[in-house]
């Protein structure tokens, strides 16, 4: 088949570690010789943000406002250890927090569900999708070591002053925010994604306890759900449930699942990465950032998998689950094609979507899954990284014709 054209560009961001490694063969193996890629690139590996004084992830966030749709490799969030290890002058911020903060963007992430890898939970018999808030909180929250005898007070702007805690030993601070507006957008976004995906919609926060911070987030919510979308929620036999986080989690466990979850930006993060271990790996779980003015960007859930970076360097095998990147680049790719009404490049992405998953189900996989794979009459079979995507390369022409 002759190679598909792109009428549109999509931001290309690349990152750190294996998934570095993945990010390249991915594109050699599976996507050019199908499609005629248009892309704006941009390095977010840490060595390009240390140069570029992370200018670059800013760059890239902004790229995505003026095209549409980006694609991003996962990256390091340096602690104290990697600014050693990398020689860096600071230890600089999450690009996901980053370029979440410009988007003003949801997190979407739902598990990729294969046939025979059952959930852990075995009340679960549908995805559970995770709406991550994505601004604010303590990812963009200000820390402090105070020393004894410190005073903490927050200054109000009226000049008023609200104690903290006063330290008769020295301790630590920490200052977090939010802001209408960013909590507007995102109950926004999950009202409507849940619309379009015509499931449920659940929200958790803790407001018997934060009686102002997270009972805004519930105030808010109710607000715009009466509002806005109670009449559409209710012709589309769907419903808006509210109810405090510990109860959701509960309530989560024994559900058959099949909505969607909303949750604040640290209760998102943790909660989306019990999911995907739950639902099978940490390496089959979609993420998609939605802005509100509609522009996404896709990645992979996890990280950049350290311990196998160390592993090639040094020559060794590695057995590295390239799914969730394989899906981010489909899942831009699709999108890419939807905006741009190009049917063959929406129907590429699902078929190498099919293609990969029929590798899996076929009993071909990375050893990550091995444990939990179990499907009468196939026996599974543990593959290197680069063999696998051999694997699926060899299988996404039956799924293309």
């Amino acid at each position: 088949m002759s190679k598909i054209r792109m009428k549109n560009k999509i931001v290309e961001i690349d990152g750190d570690e294996m998934t570095r490694i993945l990010w390249t063969n991915i594109k050699e193996i599976l996507i050019e010789p199908y499609v005629n890629l248009k892309r704006e690139y941009y390095d977010l590996g840490l060595e390009n943000r240390e140069l570029t004084k992370d200018e670059v992830t800013k760059e890239a966030a902004y790229a995505i406002k003026q095209y549409g749709v980006g694609v991003k490799c996962a990256t390091i969030t340096p602690n104290a250890q990697r600014v050693d290890e990398y020689n860096l002058s600071k230890m600089w911020k999450s690009p996901n927090a980053t370029i979440r903060a410009i988007l003003d963007g949801t997190v979407f992430r739902t598990p990729i569900c294969v046939d025979g890898i059952l959930p852990q939970v075995r009340s679960w018999k549908s995805p559970i999708t995770i709406a991550r808030h994505a601004y604010g909180d303590v990812y963009s929250g200000v820390e402090a070591i105070v020393p004894e005898g410190g005073r903490a007070e927050i200054l109000m702007p009226d000049g008023s002053r609200k104690l903290i805690h006063e330290f008769k030993n020295s301790g630590i601070v920490q200052a977090i925010h939010n802001t209408d507006e960013s909590i507007i957008s995102f109950a926004r976004s999950c009202f409507n994604y849940a619309l379009s995906v015509k499931q449920d919609l659940w929200f958790g926060s803790k407001d018997t306890i934060s009686k102002i911070y997270d009972h805004r987030f519930k105030d808010i919510f109710a607000d715009i759900f009466e509002k806005e979308f109670l009449r559409k929620f209710t012709l589309c036999g769907i419903n808006y449930y509210y109810m405090l986080i510990d109860d959701a989690t509960a309530r989560v466990m024994r559900s058959p699942g099949g909505f969607v979850w909303a949750c604040k930006n640290y209760d998102g993060d943790v909660m989306s990465d019990m999911l995907a271990s739950a639902f099978g790996s940490l390496a089959m779980m979609t993420s998609v950032l939605v802005s509100p003015q509609g522009q996404f960007e896709y990645e992979a859930a996890h990280g950049t998998v350290t311990r196998h970076y160390y592993k090639h360097l040094n020559g060794e095998s590695t057995s590295t689950n390239p799914v969730a990147t394989i899906f981010a680049w489909t899942g831009a790719l699709n999108k890419r094609g939807e905006l741009d009404k190009t049917i063959d490049l929406c129907y590429f992405a699902k078929a190498l979507e099919s293609a990969t998953l029929s590798v899996i189900e076929r009993g071909i996989m990375t050893n990550d899954l091995l444990p939990i794979f179990s499907k009468a009459d196939v026996e599974p079979k543990g593959v290197g990284t680069f063999e696998f995507l051999r694997a699926v390369a060899s299988e996404i022409d039956s799924h293309i014709l």
